[in-house]
C-alpha cells in the first residue's frame, strides 16, 4: 500500500476515534476548551482523507500537522494535572510522524515539478 493510502487510513481512524472520544468522555460541554479544536481536527482529517490524490497530498500533511498540535496540547494539559494522556500522546506522535512522512521529498517527483 502506498504512503498516501496509509495516510488516508490513519486520518480516517484518527478522525473517528476522536469523534468517539467526545462521546465516551462527555466532552460536548460548553466549558470544554478542546471541543472546537477537536471538531476542527475531525473535519480536517475526514475531508483530507476523502480528497482526490493531488489535493490529498497537500491537505493530509496540513491536517496531520493541525491534529498533532491539538493532540500535543491535550497531552500537555494532562501532564499539567500530573496525569499521562496516552491516547493524546499516541495520536500526536502518529499525526506528527505522518505529517513528516507525507511532506518528505521523494525521488518519484520529477525535478521540474519539485521546483514549482
Amino acid at each position: 500500500m502506498r504512503l498516501l493510502q496509509w495516510g488516508r487510513l490513519a486520518a480516517a481512524i484518527l478522525s473517528l476515534t476522536t469523534f468517539v472520544f467526545l462521546f465516551l468522555h462527555d466532552s460536548w460541554r460548553a466549558d470544554n476548551l478542546f471541543l472546537v479544536p477537536d471538531l476542527l481536527l475531525i473535519v480536517a482529517l475526514a475531508v483530507a482523507a476523502g480528497l482526490p490524490d493531488p489535493a490529498a497530498k497537500v491537505a493530509l500533511p496540513v491536517a496531520f500537522a493541525y491534529a498533532a498540535g491539538v493532540l500535543a496540547t491535550s497531552a500537555a494539559s494532562y501532564a499539567v494535572e500530573s496525569e499521562f494522556g496516552l491516547p493524546s500522546t499516541l495520536g500526536a506522535l502518529l499525526a506528527l510522524t505522518l505529517a513528516a512522512l507525507l511532506t518528505a521529498r521523494r525521488p518519484d517527483i520529477p525535478a521540474t515539478l519539485a521546483r514549482r
